[in-house]
Formats: structure tokens, C-alpha cells, sequence
């Protein structure tokens, strides 16, 4: 029997070791497809966490005859799945909410425009992701020079500008599609 034959039995065991080893073993690609999938590290890192606590769960239902990878690949899908369909729910109710937005308060002020044009921008920033959201954001919300954002972000300047550069692009058309 090879190792990953006796580590796929361990973990439909239950067995606590196989747990970290599968993660060791495929924790990598696990990050590294929601990373693709979702863009954005943190998303990221909360999609990984779920896929083991979920492969964890349902450890009885995996058939220690296939690969456990594969196994653990078909349940990323899932879980990517999950989260983007989150995601879509999100905006819809922000979407909502906004359209709910009274146009005059109790004291007849006016909701101003810029402040729904401002929640649009932010969420257009949070789908840019990293590294162009938190550059943008340094930029344009910090009000931080270039040669800053890169001290800060260990970055060289030139990558700096290009993030800016591409960034403010994907902002662009983001901001059109959404009508702003």
C-alpha cells in the first residue's frame, strides 16, 4: 500500500495526523484554486479553511479508494461556489437596500447622491481585489503618495503605477457596467 493509499484511510478514519497531512499535502492547491476563483486573498483564505472543515465533516463519505485530492478538488468547486453565490446575494441586497434608501430623512435632508456613488465605488474596489484594491485605496482614500504606497506595501514604485494605472481602468468599466 503506498502513502497516499494509507493516508486516504486514516482520514476516512478519523484520524487527527491524516487531517494536518492532507492539508500539508494539498492545502496548496486547495488556496491556490479559490485564490483563482475568487481573487481575493481573504476570500481566499476563508474558502481553503471551509473546503478542510468540510472535507473533515464528511469524512465518512469519502471512499479512501480514490485519490484523496481529487476528492478534496470537487469539494473546493463546491465551496467556490458557495461563496460566489454569497457574493451575488450581497449585492443584490446592497442593491436593494439602496433602492429603498428614503430620498428625504425625517429632518428633510436629502440622501445625496454621492453617498450611494460611494457605496457603488467601495464595492467595485472589493471586486478589483488584491493587490489593486488596497493600492487604490491607499491612493485615492488615504490620499498617500506613490513612493509611500510602495514603502508600505513592499512593492517597487514602478509596480506601484501600473497598479494604479490598471486598477483605476478595471474601476472604469466596472463603474459603467454598474451606471455610475
Amino acid at each position: 500500500m503506498d502513502h497516499d493509499d494509507d493516508l486516504g484511510r486514516r482520514f476516512a478514519a478519523g484520524d487527527p495526523e491524516a487531517m494536518r497531512e492532507a492539508y500539508d499535502r494539498h492545502g496548496t492547491l486547495v488556496f491556490s484554486l479559490c485564490a483563482a476563483a475568487l481573487r481575493h486573498r481573504e476570500d481566499a483564505e476563508d474558502a481553503a479553511q471551509q473546503v478542510f472543515t468540510r472535507a473533515w465533516r464528511s469524512r465518512a463519505t469519502y471512499d479512501p479508494s480514490r485519490p484523496l485530492g481529487g476528492w478534496l478538488t470537487g469539494i473546493t468547486r463546491r465551496v467556490v461556489a458557495d461563496v460566489g453565490a454569497a457574493r451575488i446575494r450581497q449585492v443584490r441586497t446592497v442593491e436593494a437596500e439602496a433602492g429603498r434608501l428614503p430620498r428625504e430623512d425625517a429632518a428633510g435632508d436629502t440622501v445625496s447622491e454621492s453617498a450611494v456613488a460611494s457605496l457603488v465605488v467601495r464595492q467595485a474596489l472589493d471586486r478589483l481585489g488584491p493587490p489593486q484594491d488596497e493600492v487604490l485605496r491607499l491612493a485615492f482614500l488615504e490620499d498617500l503618495p506613490y513612493p509611500q504606497i510602495a514603502e508600505r506595501l513592499s512593492l517597487p514604485l514602478g509596480t506601484v503605477k501600473s497598479h494604479v494605472h490598471r486598477g483605476l481602468a478595471a474601476l472604469r468599466r466596472s463603474l459603467e457596467v454598474s451606471g455610475v
